[in-house]
């Protein structure tokens, strides 16, 4: 009679491991992009100054005729 040889099966808790791993190093690469971000020097203001010079409007002659009776 042949023997057969179970097969073993690969634990699920060894893929959850590696899957918990892989999450944990985003996290940190994640954490490291926004440190090195926010450290970097602002941008500074910038301000801008405008004068606005008023517009100067011709007269208009109107003509108004009144008549009595």
């Amino acid at each position: 009679m042949i023997r057969r040889v179970p097969r073993r099966r690969r634990p699920y808790g060894v893929w959850a491991l590696r899957a918990a791993g892989l999450l944990i190093v985003f996290a940190v690469g994640i954490a490291l992009g926004q440190a090195l971000d926010d450290s970097s020097r602002p941008a500074g203001t910038n301000t801008s100054i405008r004068t606005l010079v008023p517009a100067t409007l011709s007269l208009e002659t109107v003509t108004v005729t009144v008549t009595e009776p």
